[in-house]
């Protein structure tokens, strides 16, 4: 358990991934770039290779990211937040996605 404090230190914000590329050596690393509607896309690296046929149906797609972990290197990459996501032990897999219009760069409240 985590106290509420701890819980409302997570900025959760919508990103809309602009571009996908599978990261080499690896079965499951995605290198995206996003938009947070910040001065630059941000860099962050997943490992939901496996769950896409074809990793080009992510591009647009807005869906929901932490955005205030501290920065991470994975596979020589550095990674600046972490896409959500939920799946089963039987191999249902769905990324966290707003319904309707909502704008790269809002945050869950």
């Amino acid at each position: 358990m985590i106290s509420f404090d701890d819980f409302a230190k997570i900025e959760i914000t919508v990103g809309e991934i602009l571009s996908v590329e599978k990261i080499s050596d690896t079965d499951k690393l995605l290198k995206l770039m996003v938009n947070f509607n910040e001065e630059a896309p941000r860099q962050i690296i997943s490992g939901i290779s496996k769950y896409f046929e074809d990793i080009q149906v992510l591009i647009g797609k807005k869906c929901v990211f932490v955005t205030n972990l501290e920065p991470r290197i994975i596979k020589g990459n550095e990674s600046n937040g972490m896409i959500l996501a939920v799946s089963t032990e039987d191999g249902k897999f769905s990324l966290l996605c707003p319904n309707g219009d909502i704008p790269a760069g809002t945050k869950a409240k």
